[in-house]
């Protein structure tokens, strides 16, 4: 399933916060927004998820025109993980991750036993079986991450947004986390802080700086040590780990 963005502006009060973005995720690609914080980054996905409005533009999936599209159809097709998490009401982790059978479901209808399965499996998934029982409120914010990635896996996606889901997160649970998106082999557009983890795992990388597209290009091709420093503000030295074959990065002020 292909995300096509396009022309996509949203301003907040007098703010134009995302101006004239238009991008495009691939098949089954992992495609990453990077950028400074402020930069425009989730305002943008909040816009193409349908939680804000934005003034103009338009996006598709395939040929499901999303901002015209009632939120329930979307959400059979999309899903969303977000970095913030929090709730004032409990539920179990196994409650939570049912949540994510809701836009399949008509109101009222009882759980099934394919709903079951398909919970059972997303916990598997994310390592989580032996919390199904536990409060989410008791959790620890990466093992959170992880209850809020298997109810977006519930949900069947054809296509997820990841809004810096790994803000917050330790290594371990960063690496968790991206691993099992990878391992989904869906189309995934994911805002990400962190430049190590982005180069690992994205396909494709579009950089954003006062709400527009600055550069785009595979790892290798748009991370220069010119970009960072316009991006970022920072001094940065980019080498190739002749292990992994991964970019790293020194930064320095």
């Amino acid at each position: 399933m292909q995300l096509k963005v396009q022309d996509l502006h949203v301003s907040i009060g007098k703010n134009d916060i995302v101006k004239d973005v238009s991008l495009l995720v691939g098949n089954k690609q992992f495609v990453g927004i990077i950028g400074a914080n402020g930069c425009g980054k989730s305002t943008m996905l909040k816009s193409i998820y349908k939680s804000l409005k934005p003034q103009k533009g338009s996006v598709y999936l395939d040929n499901l025109d999303v901002l015209g599209t009632a939120p329930k159809k979307v959400s059979q097709k999309m899903s969303v993980v977000g970095q913030f998490n929090e709730l004032n009401f409990d539920l179990t982790v196994f409650q939570m991750v049912m949540l994510g059978r809701t836009p399949h479901k008509k109101l009222l209808e009882a759980d099934n036993k394919e709903d079951l399965e398909i919970v059972h499996n997303a916990l598997v998934r994310t390592n989580l079986t032996e919390y199904k029982d536990r409060s989410f409120l008791t959790l620890s914010g990466g093992e959170k991450q992880r209850v809020i990635l298997a109810r977006a896996i519930a949900q069947q996606p054809e296509f997820l947004i990841l809004d810096e889901p790994t803000n917050h997160l330790d290594i371990r649970y960063q690496l968790e986390v991206l691993t099992c998106v990878k391992q989904l082999k869906i189309g995934v557009l994911a805002a990400l802080h962190d430049l190590q983890m982005a180069a690992e795992y994205c396909d494709y990388i579009y950089a954003m700086k006062k709400g527009r597209i600055i550069a785009q290009g595979t790892p290798k091709e748009i991370f220069t040590e010119e970009l960072v420093a316009a991006l970022y503000d920072v001094n940065c030295k980019i080498y190739e780990n002749p292990i992994t074959n991964n970019l790293s990065f020194v930064y320095q002020l």
